[in-house]
């Protein structure tokens, strides 16, 4: 019997991968796990009565706590975790799946997380268990993309530009605010002419570096450097690379902006705290009390998004630059 555990079922992105690993015939049981476990039974028999078919249950857990963790991956095959914000929760969670002897999917997309979880590796291996971190959008597929230009369009790969746009769904959750806050306040990596450089998204040096950009069925808006991870793990990978940068932004732009308006002044308000101790919890209410009001005066009643990935570089001594958009409308 076969049995995959999707951590954080019951949220924007959970769900969603809850139906999917849950439509196929690959595994006998689905868990829908979540810090609310009410919800989540609720969630598995909605699900399962949708599909018509049976095996998918709900399940309380406290991803906070080791035990409680042990007990709900015992005898799972695979863990897929979207409990966000990452970077609380990459690393701590991945430890579990490692402990437990679990295979692991994530799609982290913080930074520090990754560098977090890279640090497990050699557990990972001693223990015998896969583990693919960070295997959402961005990163994820742009990195498929960029693979795939490495070894079938270009002898050698020099630039890589990953942009992304979303907005309108339904409802976004406090962990993907709390992400957009977390990519604000701390430093954004750059790979420029070979160097790592860093840049703070709301300060001179990260909008020196703002660009607008054509979304295929999206449309033209300013994209932000954002902390995503391609930025440090592309160049481990690709050794003629001289350049990778990740640049996001969040629609309608009223909403981004008001989002980093929201930010500024609790930075103003609080010049000497730490990070950890900053009143991020109220700033996000502000943010979700305000999105309503900003997707209807937009026009925004559907979801939708573009992953725009450029790849540069050489083929037989010739320069070519591919582009590839992934667009979404409808859909979250």
């Amino acid at each position: 019997m076969s049995k995959v555990v999707v951590l954080g079922g019951c949220g924007g992105i959970g769900s969603v991968a809850a139906r999917a690993v849950a439509c196929g015939d690959w595994f006998d049981e689905v868990v829908l796990a979540d810090l609310r476990g009410d919800e989540a039974a609720a969630a598995a028999a909605a699900l399962q009565a949708d599909l018509g078919r049976s095996g998918i249950s709900g399940a309380g857990v406290d991803a906070t706590d080791p035990t409680d963790m042990a007990r709900l991956l015992e005898g799972a095959t695979v863990a897929v975790s979207c409990i966000g914000p990452f970077y609380r929760f990459g690393a701590p969670v991945l430890a579990a799946a490692i402990d437990a002897g679990v295979a692991f999917v994530d799609v982290c997309d913080d930074l520090d997380a990754t560098l977090a979880q890279l640090e497990l590796d050699d557990a990972a291996r001693a223990a015998g268990v896969p583990a693919i971190i960070g295997m959402g959008n961005s990163p994820g597929l742009a990195n498929v993309l960029v693979r795939y230009a490495a070894d079938h369009l270009l002898d050698e790969v020099t630039a890589v530009d990953i942009m992304h746009n979303h907005g309108g769904e339904p409802d976004e959750g406090a962990a993907v605010v709390k992400h957009r806050i977390h990519a604000m306040v701390n430093d954004v990596p750059l790979f420029i002419d070979g160097e790592l450089i860093t840049v703070r998204l709301l300060e001179p040096s990260g909008q020196a570096h703002v660009i607008e950009t054509d979304f295929r069925d999206v449309g033209t808006f300013p994209v932000f450097p954002y902390p995503h991870p391609e930025t440090i793990t592309l160049p481990r990978h690709l050794p003629g690379l001289r350049r990778t940068t990740n640049m996001g932004v969040v629609f309608p732009l009223a909403y981004f902006e008001h989002t980093m308006a929201v930010v500024r002044q609790g930075l103003a308000e609080h010049p000497h705290a730490a990070i950890a101790d900053l009143p991020v919890d109220d700033w996000v209410a502000e943010i979700l009390a305000a999105r309503p009001r900003l997707l209807a005066e937009a026009g925004v009643t559907e979801p939708g998004g573009c992953l725009r990935v450029i790849v540069g570089g050489t083929k037989v001594g010739e320069e070519h630059r591919y582009i590839c958009s992934l667009t979404s409308k409808g859909a979250g």
